[in-house]
């Protein structure tokens, strides 16, 4: 039984999506989903290009890491992906890439600023960088957990970013959108001191985005 299969050609999707918009090369970044209710993580595949991947080669995993489904190795991240799940009750999508200036900021040690306000996507007027360790330990997982506190993205030091969303398309746009506040924040320390939104020009801002866009009605 092919299980999950909607969700695979998602992950498969947005995989090309992150590859073709640049936020990650070749096969680094990965991206995962969480069903809740049937306790499972469906992960990317480690070391196979987004283009190259199929539904069939998403892996199917418990937040422990033990394979439920699937015949190829998890990403190497998996522990960065279910500390997120199992901290953040709200999360049901990880997105981690290497993008260009998230990763640029990350090698400097310092946060993505309020430089634009679309930083509230991230539920924090500030995104803050985790400390450095290894790449796929579980020592990296539980560094970036702690350091996001509220936030619902955290810089990994010398490495990129991780964020986690609702759904994967709310999860790939605030990967998205972080990147281009860090742009931002980059491209105007290069000709400046750049201006950080203030705390009640945020608390304003977030106040906004709660009512922001085309918002359901609760029956």
């Amino acid at each position: 039984v092919k299980m999950y299969l909607e969700e695979k050609k998602e992950l498969v999707e947005y995989g090309k999506k992150m590859s073709a918009e640049g936020l990650s090369s070749g096969t680094s970044g990965n991206l995962s989903i969480y069903l809740k209710e049937e306790g499972v993580v469906l992960i990317t595949p480690s070391g196979i290009g987004y283009f190259d991947t199929e539904p069939e080669d998403i892996v199917v995993m418990d937040l422990d890491g033990n394979i439920v489904e699937g015949s190829r190795k998890p990403s190497s991240e998996w522990h960065l992906h279910t500390l997120f799940y199992k901290n953040k009750p709200e999360a049901r999508a990880v997105v981690h890439t290497h993008s260009k200036y998230c990763t640029t900021l990350s090698t400097l040690r310092m946060p993505i600023k309020a430089v634009h306000y679309v930083i509230a996507d991230a539920g924090t007027d500030e995104v803050p960088c985790a400390p450095y360790r290894r790449y796929g330990t579980e020592e990296l997982a539980k560094v970036a957990v702690e350091t996001a506190g509220e936030s619902n993205a955290v810089l990994l030091a010398n490495h990129g970013i991780v964020v986690c969303g609702k759904n994967l398309k709310s999860a790939y746009g605030l990967a998205k959108g972080m990147e281009y506040v860090a742009e931002i924040q980059v491209t105007a320390m290069s000709v400046g001191e750049p201006v950080v939104l203030t705390k009640e020009e945020m608390e304003e801002v977030m106040e906004g985005f709660k009512t922001y866009g085309q918002v359901k009605r609760e029956l």
